[in-house]
């Protein structure tokens, strides 16, 4: 049974809860010390006492919960739940359907009303990754639902924190149904990517980039040289392959990193003589392209938003000017940047605010081909910017 609190919302808040904003912060809130438990069940009121909305009490990095319902009486229960998740799946249809590609999301958080949230489909199996312990505690509810509401082969399952909020490494993610294959080979836009359900925090390729990939395939790479920076498992260089790029160079610090996208090039019947996997520091990689006056068509940035070596720490929102910079003095005249984002705490706006800069502190000139933010199958809640994270333009190089 959830603890059910009544909380008073800060009269400065109050119109962006009855717009449908669905993020509960500790700013909203007059007397938030009352809530110490996850998973608790928050009635918001006014300062008049009316009923302005229902959520959870579930901390992680972005606030203190999420608002579930604007229905006083309505219950948190599988029912609930249940006609939340059909919704989502429903939204999707032609994703189910379709012959091409066979990983998406299902669920996408506050963008379908579950916010600390989300559900991922990978050919008939079912990824839930929780992002606090309270949207956990109600972990066997979501399950019945989902169970309820759709076919599987088996459900598996990420919980991106511990005690403190953070990411907790399960030695076992599989929960339920059937264990999927090691690799599971799944499609996305009639290219393949070896993914595992099981083995970490991540599976092995991001599906936000989805509709990046096909750009850089269909329109971009054919007789490109191509530099894939921070490439993880090379799923970008996978794509410009496929695309019929001349060559790629695929540069990850990560050890793993090497049999990663070895494997994903070797799913896609992608000769590995053409290809190049690096372990390095990319900006040592940078200053090493610089001095053999290395050159590249098309350069993909595609950054964590922070991140830490021995030498280097980068943050998005300070360091990205600087990669830019970097990016550029490789990049071959006429030649594509693809720069990626995925930081919540600035918009395209800034964004492009970044490049500007790079460009001109080097005086050189460029163009804007195209811009993506997330597809579609990542849904958002409009009242809540924070939740559209991805930014990628494509910029071309005089």
């Amino acid at each position: 049974m959830h603890k059910i609190i009544s909380l008073t919302i800060d009269p400065l808040f109050v119109k962006s809860y009855n717009n449908g904003y669905p993020l509960i912060s500790k700013e909203a809130l007059l007397n938030w010390q009352k809530v110490t438990e996850e998973g608790s069940i928050i009635n918001l009121y006014d300062t008049h006492k009316k009923f302005i909305a229902k959520g959870y009490y579930g901390r992680q990095n972005k606030g203190y919960g999420w608002v579930l319902s604007s229905d006083k009486n309505e219950n948190i229960d599988v029912d609930f739940f249940k006609k939340k998740i059909t919704a989502a799946v429903n939204y999707r249809n032609d994703f189910f359907s379709s012959k091409k590609t066979t990983a998406f999301r299902v669920l996408n958080g506050e963008g379908d009303g579950l916010g600390g949230l989300t559900i991922d489909y990978f050919e008939g199996y079912y990824l839930l990754t929780w992002y606090s312990v309270g949207i956990y505690t109600f972990k066997e509810t979501i399950l019945e639902a989902l169970k309820s509401s759709v076919e599987y082969k088996g459900i598996y399952q990420k919980k991106r924190f511990d005690a403190k909020g953070q990411y907790l490494d399960d030695t076992d993610d599989f929960i339920c149904g059937e264990k999927a294959p090691e690799p599971l080979i799944v499609k996305e836009n009639s290219g393949k990517f070896a993914v595992y359900l099981d083995d970490g925090a991540m599976v092995g390729v991001f599906l936000d980039q989805k509709e990046v990939r096909k750009s850089i395939r269909d329109t971009y790479a054919n007789g490109k040289t191509v530099l894939n920076t921070f490439s993880y498992t090379g799923a970008f260089s996978v794509f410009a392959a496929l695309g019929g790029a001349k060559e790629t160079t695929s540069v990850d610090l990560a050890n793993r990193s090497r049999a990663k996208t070895q494997e994903q090039f070797e799913v896609n019947n992608i000769d590995l003589e053409k290809q190049n996997i690096i372990v390095e520091d990319v900006f040592n990689y940078f200053k090493y392209a610089v001095r053999k006056k290395l050159s590249f068509d098309m350069v993909v940035l595609d950054p964590p938003s922070f991140a830490r070596s021995k030498k280097h720490t980068f943050s998005a929102s300070k360091d990205y000017v600087k990669l830019l910079k970097e990016a550029i003095q490789i990049t071959a005249k006429s030649g594509i940047i693809v720069a990626s984002t995925n930081a919540a705490n600035f918009d395209m706006k800034r964004f492009k605010g970044f490049i500007e800069k790079a460009f001109k502190e080097l005086g050189a000139k460029y163009s804007i081909e195209e811009t993506f933010s997330l597809p579609r199958d990542f849904r958002i809640n409009e009242t809540f910017k924070e939740g559209d994270y991805l930014k990628v333009v494509f910029i071309r190089k005089y």
